[in-house]
């Protein structure tokens, strides 16, 4: 399984972490305000719906999704084509990515920006913030009940936004406990890498109305978004479709 070989190599990363975890915590309570991704979101004037942007250089299913990969130049383009928030992949291992994507990355736009990786301890999360991220990716699948407690205190303690992802029915109950930011629906099973985007139809009229909800992976067309807002939500998270290349966000402002 894809998803077990991927959390054991990040217990290793947080063991190594632990070191420093009073340095990054202090640096963490240290930064100003986030740029709050959940109001981005909500904010699209000129697109059906809220549009983060990611940027990856490579993925467990699909391989390199890109033979030059220069993250800041991508989350300009982005920005500069109607992005509403960039998400960065940092994962090493699998994804090819560093945490000094998003430190660069942080530094040259002015979106909200989220880190994805998969967030084990609260050490992560300071060192999210302390790294300059607004918003960090919570997977309800790999952690427990008092993980996940944890985390959500450690992300309000320093003033992150959590977007909080979801990935079968009875995850939905657990991620509602912590009060998320953003609950994010991934249409990708982590285990099989199956991606099926009618996950986010089946689940939407069982997610409160009043939460920000996002729609993640597998959606590549006009099409696939105007589903997705009819079944009301705020958003969509895209990534392989515009690292390799593909027009959605032009499509989208065009109304094409």
């Amino acid at each position: 399984m894809f998803l077990e070989k991927i959390v054991a190599s990040v217990k290793d990363r947080v063991d190594a972490l632990k070191a420093q975890e009073t340095v990054l915590y202090d640096l963490a309570k240290s930064q100003g305000p986030v740029k709050s991704l959940a109001q981005s979101l909500r904010q699209h004037p000129s697109m059906p719906l809220g549009i983060i942007a990611e940027c990856k250089q490579k993925s467990p299913s699909k391989g390199w999704l890109t033979d030059h990969y220069e993250p800041v130049a991508q989350a300009k383009g982005y920005e500069q084509r109607g992005a509403h928030g960039i998400s960065v992949l940092t994962e090493p291992e699998f994804f090819a990515g560093h945490l000094t994507h998003l430190e660069q990355v942080k530094q040259s736009v002015s979106l909200p920006v989220l880190r994805k990786d998969f967030v084990l301890d609260p050490v992560q999360i300071f060192e999210s913030r302390s790294s300059g991220a607004d918003a960090v990716l919570i997977i309800v699948r790999i952690v427990d009940d008092v993980q996940l407690r944890d985390l959500a205190q450690a992300a309000r303690d320093v003033g992150i936004e959590m977007l909080v992802e979801i990935h079968a029915p009875n995850e939905l109950d657990r991620a509602m406990t912590i009060e998320p930011d953003i609950l994010g629906v991934n249409n990708r099973d982590l285990d099989s890498f199956e991606t099926r985007l009618t996950f986010s139809l089946e689940l939407s009229s069982h997610i409160p109305q009043d939460v920000v909800k996002i729609s993640e992976s597998g959606i590549q067309s006009s099409q696939d978004v105007e589903q997705i807002r009819r079944h009301g939500y705020t958003g969509i998270l895209v990534g392989e479709h515009l690292m390799r290349g593909g027009n959605l966000l032009e499509a989208l402002q065009s109304g094409t």
